[in-house]
């Protein structure tokens, strides 16, 4: 026979079972506490993500890319997250660091892979190879089911808004200067122009990269912008210090 412990227990559960109201009431305790202990500390803290050495915001050009693969629903297919797997390391690199997407708005993480993680793709191509592969993907990888962007190099980029774009991204967080918003528009035809006056651009930008990203140094197109953002993603962190100091961060407790 059953020792009237588990008698009441099991009457107690069958009541709250069966009673929609009293289970729908500690549902709702339980939900209120185990949400109070995982948003509780992010009071005591004044950033969740540890800033890391070299990131820096998007250069107006990385950023117009940027808008450019959003738009284009690159991230569908290419997820900006390695994960901390022996097997996503030794093909991909480095796992990504949170630091790393601090400044995307919105960010690109995810772990659907259609065609590879692009999280540190900047240099391990040409510009040649890149603007290849967006205008006809299966002449570079055969089996690919890529779609085919050449338009991208037809494309004027719009540089219009350059400013507007920086100042409505500082109004959410990220810390562009007054300078950089002024400079905006001129930054962003001057990154694209080996031949142009970038003045203090790689002063405010470390790390920009300036050359003609398309092979027609005559026009700015789509093309030129995303694959300025291409090849700048993975480069500005040195992820191997970064990784060092997250280790020494969690020994000392900080």
């Amino acid at each position: 026979m059953s020792t009237p412990d588990v008698e009441t227990t099991v009457t107690g559960h069958a009541r709250l079972e069966r009673n929609v109201t009293l289970m729908a009431a500690f549902s709702l305790v339980v939900v209120a506490i185990g949400g109070i202990v995982e948003i509780a500390p992010l009071f005591w803290i004044d950033n969740t993500i540890e800033k890391v050495e070299g990131m820096r915001p998007y250069t107006p050009l990385e950023q117009a890319g940027r808008d450019i693969y959003v738009r284009e629903g690159c991230y569908v297919c290419h997820s900006q997250m390695i994960r901390p797997f022996r097997d996503e390391v030794e093909r991909y690199g480095h796992y990504s660091l949170a630091a790393e997407s601090m400044y995307d708005h919105p960010f690109q993480w995810g772990s659907k892979r259609t065609g590879p993680d692009l999280a540190r793709v900047g240099g391990r191509y040409s510009d040649d190879w890149h603007v290849q592969h967006l205008t006809d993907p299966q002449s570079v990888v055969p089996e690919s089911v890529m779609p085919k962007y050449g338009f991208l190099r037809e494309n004027e980029l719009e540089t219009e808004d350059a400013s507007a774009r920086l100042t409505a991204l500082l109004r959410v967080g990220v810390p562009y200067s007054e300078e950089d918003v002024k400079n905006a528009q001129a930054d962003l035809k001057a990154q694209a122009n080996p031949d142009a006056d970038t003045g203090d651009l790689a002063t405010r930008y470390p790390k920009a990269q300036q050359r003609d990203y398309d092979g027609d140094p005559a026009r700015l197109t789509e093309m030129d912008a995303l694959v300025a953002y291409l090849q700048m993603l993975g480069t500005l962190v040195d992820v191997n210090a970064a990784a060092a100091q997250e280790d020494l961060a969690k020994e000392t407790g900080r």
